[in-house]
Parts: C-alpha cells; structure tokens; sequence
C-alpha cells in the first residue's frame, strides 16, 4: 500500500534527496524535506514551480535531536529516508565535523525514531559502498566509509535492542542531473561538459558501478514501503560495473564532440557490487541501462542549458 502519511526526507539538497522528492511529489505524498539550510538548487532542475511549492522545508541540523524529535510529531511523519551527510572530501577536511554529522546524526534519528514505537518504520537510510573493504583489507580506505560502517552497525544494534528495523543502502557511482558534488560525481559533470561543448577530464581510472540516479531514489522509497520488514538489512544496489573509458564512449555517443578525457587512480572502494535479488525493495528497482541513462542526463542538460539554468563546467 502508498504511503499517503508525510515522508521526512534528510539531506533533501544533495542529488539523491531531490530525486527522492521528485518521485514522492509525482505519486502525491506529502513531503518534509530537512537540510541544515533550504537549498532547493537541485531540486529546481527537476520539478516546475507549483511542485515545488508543495514540499515543507524545515531547516535543521540532524545534530540536534530535540529538533529531529519535533519535526516527526508535529510533522506527523509516517516514513523516513536518511540522507544527510558530509560526502568523502568533506570528512577528510573536517573529520570531527563528519563523525557528527554522519554518525551522531543517524543515532539521533535512529534514537527519535525508537521512540515512537511501530508509527514509522522501517528507518530507511544512506551507507554507501565505501563502508566495504577492498579485498584483503580489515577495514573501510576512508575515514567517510568507516563512518557509514559505523551507522550499518549502530543500525543492527538498535534493531536488536529496541525492536527498530532498518535498511540500509549502499549506492556506488550515482549519476544524472544534480550530481554535482563529491568523489563520484566527475562522470555527471563530464555528461554536463559534453552538453554544453566544455572539454572535461575525469579525475580517475579504473572500474566502477554506475547507477542512475531516478532509480537510486525508487529504490530507497520502495524500501520504506517494506512495512513488514523485520531485520536491520544493508542492501547493494544494482549498476552496470564498466571501465570509466565505457562511461566516456557511452558520453561520445550521446554528444559525439564531446571532449572526455580521464587520468588517475582507480575509486578508493569496491568497484563490484552484489545486489541482493531477494531484498525488501527489489522488485521496485529495474536499473536503467548506462547507455539510455548517460543519454538522459546528456539530453536534460541541454534543455536546461538552452533554458539558461545551467552553466558549463569550469
């Protein structure tokens, strides 16, 4: 059954929260979306004025959990999807700042959510696939990955001892329109270069599993649809895993002057995936080929360029 009850959406200004919203305005559930700042830039580039105008914006900082405590009474909440927190570079600058912002911010929801008993669940949130080890190696290659392992475990421990199911989601490489900020974000801005006739070079090599945005958000609402999900789950997501010269000719295809080029190291993190067919959403998720993905995004950026809403990259 849809959810008609509101649906508290965190980090509602990063590319995955304003997809999320995208959707959830679509099948006309109401929507709170929670950032530390009203930050609808993203959003804008997907939505028209009067849907946007729908969306409850609460600035606040997941930090504060007397503040997470009265938006979901007095937003009668009914669904939680997590996405707040400081992306890799970020927590690299700042690690205090993102042990706080990803860690104490998932307990505290996690905490707030507890409380209110069977009203919302399961808590649905964002790990990532950093929160894997490389093989061979005890521990997550970042200081964000260990913090999204930290989560996944908290997660399990609430369940255990509170009775809180929860699934946890492990995006790879997200792509399409509003993906614009953090490691794996260079595939976007290069799909945005060919767009807009800009040269681009991606700041890495090697493997990784492309995953398109739209379905990156179905995938996390149909998790929170899985009202009778009982465990404290981390699930992958399904991608096409390729060779960052396959995304660039997929990029050529879609703008054939594109000027792509790519250098560096591969990811710091697993460039494999193993969705798990059998998971509480995956009937939801059909992933979107690269090719028809990359010529989306392509396509959609040139409208919005045309339109005066876009820059090109510098």
């Amino acid at each position: 059954m849809e959810t008609k009850t509101p649906t508290l959406v965190t980090g509602a200004g990063g590319c995955i929260g304003a997809w999320t919203i995208r959707q959830l305005l679509a099948e006309e559930v109401p929507v709170l979306a929670l950032d530390l700042h009203r930050d609808d830039r993203r959003l804008r580039l997907l939505v028209d004025p009067e849907e946007l105008g729908r969306v409850t914006w609460i600035e606040a900082d997941v930090t504060d959990l007397a503040a997470l405590r009265r938006t979901l009474e007095e937003g009668e909440v009914g669904a939680v999807i997590h996405l707040a927190a400081l992306q890799a570079p970020f927590c690299r600058a700042n690690p205090p700042l993102g042990a706080a912002v990803n860690v104490v911010g998932t307990v505290n929801l996690l905490e707030a959510i507890a409380d209110r008993g069977a009203e919302i669940g399961p808590f649905v949130y964002a790990s990532s696939i950093a929160a894997a080890s490389q093989p061979g190696e005890p521990h997550p290659s970042t200081v964000y990955g260990a913090y999204k392992l930290a989560c996944e475990g908290v997660a399990a421990v609430y369940r255990q001892e509170r009775g809180l199911a929860s699934i946890g989601l492990r995006p790879h490489t997200v792509y399409g329109p509003g993906r614009d900020q953090g490691i794996t974000s260079d595939p976007t801005v290069a799909m945005l270069a060919a767009a807009t006739g800009t040269a681009y070079e991606i700041a890495f090599s090697g493997r990784l599993t492309m995953q398109y945005a739209p379905d990156v958000a179905a995938a996390f609402i149909a998790a929170t649809r899985a009202r009778e999900y009982d465990g404290a789950g981390v699930f992958e997501l399904p991608g096409d895993t390729v060779e960052v010269a396959t995304i660039v000719a997929a990029i050529e295809d879609a703008a054939p002057a594109a000027e792509v080029s790519f250098v560096g190291p591969p990811l710091p993190f697993p460039a494999e995936v193993a969705p798990d067919p059998g998971s509480p959403f995956g009937a939801a998720v059909s992933p979107t080929p690269l090719s028809v993905g990359v010529a989306d995004t392509v396509a959609h950026f040139r409208r919005l360029y045309a339109a005066d809403q876009i820059s090109a990259p510098s």
